[in-house]
């Protein structure tokens, strides 16, 4: 497909309503399932999951409360106050940062900002397109003179290509151009990132500080992005990205630097794994549709039972993670119950499963590979007559029978330990737990 003709149909697929646009926590979401082809398609199409979800009868059951988004949103407006003073104070005191305008002394302001005025440019008004490009701009300025340009910039727009599709990134707060607190004299951009969840003690949630790492690393990877395509060095970009978070019970802020290169490196490699949207588009149904929109009377254009198959119509891999990031999961979920899918079961055990799509496939290999080992079955449940019971077959089936055997084996164990008869336990029958 051309560029024009990937775009009109990508516009058939989401209808007359407004795209939803990627963002850094969709892109996270996004490279941490690339096999998905109906996330894929429908992020890329801007559908919004969450409308879609609740009229086919599976909305999320979770979300960001109104109380946290004013809290963070209150916050953010704190570290922002006063031009992002309050900011430099904790990048110099508590980082050891050296920003471009400390080096030309206290009383000599730059491009109209002294030490009351530290230079918080705003990037946030204005469409798209030009917002891009006041993005770039500012980094041309800040590459040619570090001293001369703004320390701050206040949500940045980034682009990146995601599946052969332009997406937009916008880092939550500002970008900093400074010096490290490793001796090092090159002047580097520091990505920061407001969060709201509080460090107590010098300690925050471990899983909500890795997924703003993820966030964050999808915002770094762009401005290499922008800084290689301006012919810049990406390494330009710190991969130490400042998180500010609340300190203890208060409000008051505080910053530390958190290395992101094991996420940036996933992240890159993810979405170069990610398939080309064009091809993606070549395989489904040409009069496939998710239109979301209503006539003037309030009636849908599309019944839920037509959309439920629209979406059944393009092939999804769920995995139990899914539901902390899409909101799609539930129904993703139901369905690969009723199919019986492997899915189910997590990465790690259906890649260990040799590729057995269905649970039903997994009994099977299960039943077959005790029966073809010593001791695999109990006299008393052991449902096999001697017969041929087929090849357990070799390379990957032979390593996820080895550990159905194992699975076996184990459970058993732990049954006669108990006292209880594998074959009377009312669990799976003959094929006990099956992996």
């Amino acid at each position: 497909m051309t560029t024009s003709s990937v775009a009109d149909r990508l516009a058939e697929l989401r209808g007359p309503v407004p795209s939803r646009h990627h963002d850094a926590r969709t892109l996270a979401a996004l490279t941490a399932n690339p096999g998905c082809t109906r996330r894929a398609v429908l992020d890329a199409a801007g559908v919004d999951k969450r409308a879609l979800a609740e009229r086919i009868g599976f909305g999320p059951r979770f979300g960001q409360s109104p109380f946290a988004i004013s809290r963070g949103n209150a916050f953010e407006r704190l570290v922002k106050s006063d031009g992002g003073a309050a900011l430099l104070a904790l990048l110099r005191d508590e980082l050891g940062l050296r920003p471009a305008q400390d080096d030309q002394g206290p009383d000599q302001p730059v491009d109209g900002a002294g030490p009351a005025d530290p230079g918080l440019i705003d990037l946030s008004r204005g469409d798209r397109e030009e917002r891009y490009r006041r993005t770039r701009d500012l980094v041309v300025a800040a590459a040619r003179d570090p001293q001369a340009a703004p320390l701050l910039a206040d949500h940045p727009l980034l682009r990146l290509e995601v599946g052969g599709r332009a997406a937009y990134v916008e880092p939550d707060l500002v970008a900093l151009r400074a010096r490290g607190r490793d001796g090092s004299q090159r002047w580097r951009w520091y990505l920061a990132e407001i969060k709201s969840f509080a460090v107590i003690d010098g300690h925050a949630d471990p899983m909500k500080v890795a997924e703003a790492a993820t966030q964050a690393a999808v915002y770094v990877l762009a401005f290499q992005r922008l800084l290689a395509g301006l012919g810049l060095p990406d390494d330009l970009v710190a991969t130490d990205v400042v998180l500010i978070c609340p300190k203890d019970f208060g409000n008051a802020p505080c910053a530390t630097l958190i290395d992101v290169r094991r996420q940036l490196a996933a992240v890159r490699r993810q979405l170069e794994r990610l398939p080309r949207i064009g091809a993606l588009l070549d395989g489904l149904e040409p009069d496939l549709s998710f239109d979301l929109s209503a006539d003037a009377a309030g009636r849908p254009s599309r019944s839920a039972a037509q959309l439920g198959e629209a979406v059944a119509a393009v092939r999804a891999r769920y995995a139990p993670e899914c539901i902390s990031r899409c909101d799609m999961a539930f129904y993703c979920r139901d369905e690969a119950r009723v199919t019986g899918s492997t899915d189910l079961l997590g990465r790690a055990v259906r890649d260990a499963l040799g590729g057995l799509g269905t649970m039903r496939d997994v009994l099977a290999l299960s039943e077959r590979a005790a029966c073809a080992s010593p001791g695999g079955y109990d006299s008393a449940d052991s449902g096999c007559d001697g017969g041929d019971v087929g090849d357990v077959g070799d390379g990957d089936l032979a390593e996820a029978a080895r550990l159905l055997n194992a699975a076996r084996r184990a459970r058993r164990e732990a049954l006669a330990q108990a006292g209880v008869s594998a074959a009377g336990n009312g669990g799976t029958g003959k094929h006990g737990a099956s992996a």
